[in-house]
């Protein structure tokens, strides 16, 4: 019984501890878009590596990749702004 309400209290703390993350990243989303942008790096830089031949060093196979990402990120966010310029 004890420890069914232990977890009961574990549950609750967890939720709210979810609920706080998300009303924060509302209002932080810079933060959080990096750390998309690098996850998302973690799968394009090993690419980018692979297929320069080893021409290129980790670095900058890592530096081309997140130029990359912002690349589309600003494409995409011209696009929505053309098509959509009554939001701005």
């Amino acid at each position: 019984m004890q420890q069914k309400m232990k977890k009961e209290i574990e549950n609750s703390e967890l939720l709210q501890i979810l609920s706080f993350i998300w009303s924060q990243s509302r209002r932080q989303q810079l933060p959080l878009g990096i750390f998309i942008v690098m996850c998302l790096n973690l799968a394009i830089a090993p690419v980018v590596y692979a297929a320069s031949d080893g021409l290129l060093e980790r670095r900058s196979a890592w530096a081309i990749g997140i130029l990359g990402c912002v690349t589309m990120a600003i494409v995409i966010y011209l696009l929505v702004v053309v098509f959509q310029p009554e939001r701005f």
